[in-house]
């Protein structure tokens, strides 16, 4: 019988985190042996959100590799030379790509590098004594078993849809999430009623789509958010200065006590409405009423829906008969007000959430969990766990809590996985950037940047008065 081979480093899923992680290792001269595992068939990245018109949030240099390797073959810029884009792309003069342009450069990608492998949804993972991971994957349809051996592992397995249980259990024809959307458009356009929840991107850019097909179509389209307002997500260059290794690396030298307290108040550097998209609804809503004309569109904020009921229709969940509808018990929490609104089909902008990998369960009690269930994650993005396991875990985007609002950012997807490389191979394959922006976030920083104003300042004078 054939020994497995052993690789030296094993990653399970493929988002665009682990595929630049894959791709910067193909530009390390070979000198790690790397296999990614996907359980899908092919690269996919939020297929129910690719709508026609949308851009990313993040410049095009924000790809999986030119941040740390401008040279790389595995570039945006290449894909477009390799494509026969370029001269288009040079005419199209915008920093923010399409979003399914993007996905399909995500494709290309994976298509290039033979360290991907796809249909291998990864089951089990274990420590074993002779000092390796030991990783099940089996193919999702006909459960053919496959086994692998790696001496660290990376996980990059993404978030799920979240949907609070108040809100589920309704048939996903009428009642899903914004990551179906695309999926679901045609059922919303036969709709009479349509209700968008939550004022994040991806609900913003639904309603946005729904607005624009109306014209069509004959459906009345709400909006309800339990935020204060429809506010716009921070995109001055100051502020995204969040976005930095620097700050990253601020973050994470805090108290944890203090990083908790911070986090959950900087929502609006990544969870609010893109500055345009909140434009573009503005001006089709006044375009809409010229002439005192009703556009038959509701936004209200402030309001939570505490509860959905089905009536009309079938009564279980797998019963889609065509006369459901939805009776949304709603409550404004600033004046302390309920009421019910109903609604044929309702899309939820319920954001996203990061449950704990099933494939995890034998490295539970080796993994050292913090107070509220979480990671506890080191500064170089490896998982603490106890003396036995000799291997190292790595996570990508599972860092929020340690690392700051940067940990799902594209942009700063580069230096993390640079930052893995360099571990991997034990020298400095991609340089790690310091000193890339303008502020100061810890007091030390600060008070070096003053000194050497002051001594160059003195210099000058000095020189001055000769």
């Amino acid at each position: 019988m054939t020994e497995t081979p052993v690789h030296d480093v094993l990653g399970v899923g493929l988002g665009p985190f682990n595929l630049g992680l894959a791709a910067l290792l193909d530009g390390a001269d070979g000198s790690v042996d790397a296999v990614f595992l996907e359980q899908e068939a092919e690269f996919a990245w939020h297929e129910g959100m690719l709508i026609e018109g949308t851009t990313l949030e993040v410049p095009f240099l924000a790809d999986l590799v030119t941040l740390a390797d401008p040279t790389s073959p595995h570039s945006y810029l290449n894909y477009l030379r390799e494509t026969g884009r370029i001269y288009q792309f040079y005419f199209y003069e915008r920093f923010q790509i399409p979003r399914r342009e993007y996905s399909d450069y995500l494709r290309w990608v994976s298509e290039r590098l033979d360290t991907c492998q796809f249909e291998r949804r990864v089951t089990d993972i274990q420590w074993c004594d002779d000092g390796y991971f030991e990783v099940i994957a089996r193919h999702p349809e006909h459960g053919e078993e496959h086994r692998y051996r790696a001496e660290d592992v990376v996980f990059g397995v993404g978030s799920r849809p979240y949907v609070p249980d108040a809100l589920g259990g309704h048939p996903e024809r009428d009642v899903f999430h914004t990551a179906a959307y695309r999926n679901r458009k045609s059922r919303c356009l036969d709709a009479d009623s349509i209700t968008v929840i939550g004022s994040g991107q991806s609900a913003a850019e639904v309603f946005l789509d729904l607005l624009d097909a109306q014209a069509d179509a004959d459906y009345r389209l709400d909006w309800l958010t339990r935020s204060e307002g429809f506010f716009p997500m921070e995109y001055s260059k100051l502020g995204l200065q969040h976005f930095t290794p620097e700050y990253t690396q601020y973050f994470t030298d805090l108290p944890q006590e203090t990083r908790d307290e911070v986090y959950p108040e900087q929502g609006l550097l990544y969870k609010g409405i893109d500055v345009n998209t909140s434009a573009e609804i503005y001006d089709m809503l006044y375009r809409r009423s010229i002439g005192d004309r009703d556009p038959d569109v509701g936004l209200f904020a402030m309001t939570e829906v505490t509860d959905i009921d089905r009536i009309g229709g079938g009564s279980d969940q797998g019963d889609e008969s065509d006369d459901s509808r939805y009776l949304l018990v709603c409550e404004q929490w600033q004046s302390e007000t309920r009421f019910t609104h109903e609604s044929e089909v309702v899309i939820l902008g319920t954001g996203y959430h990061r449950p704990t990998p099933g494939f995890l369960s034998p490295l539970e009690s080796s993994i050292e969990w913090d107070e509220h269930g979480r990671y506890c994650v080191t500064d170089d993005y490896r998982l603490q766990t106890d003396d036995d396991v000799t291997g190292r875990i790595f996570v990508q985007n599972a860092e929020l809590h340690t690392h700051g609002v940067g940990a799902p950012d594209l942009g700063l997807g580069c230096y993390r996985n640079a930052h893995i490389v360099n571990q991997l191979c034990d020298r400095t394959v991609y340089p790690e950037d310091e000193d890339t922006v303008f502020q100061d976030f810890s007091v030390e920083e600060f008070l070096e940047t003053v000194s050497e104003g002051d001594t160059q300042m003195t210099a000058t004078s000095m020189e001055g008065s000769r």
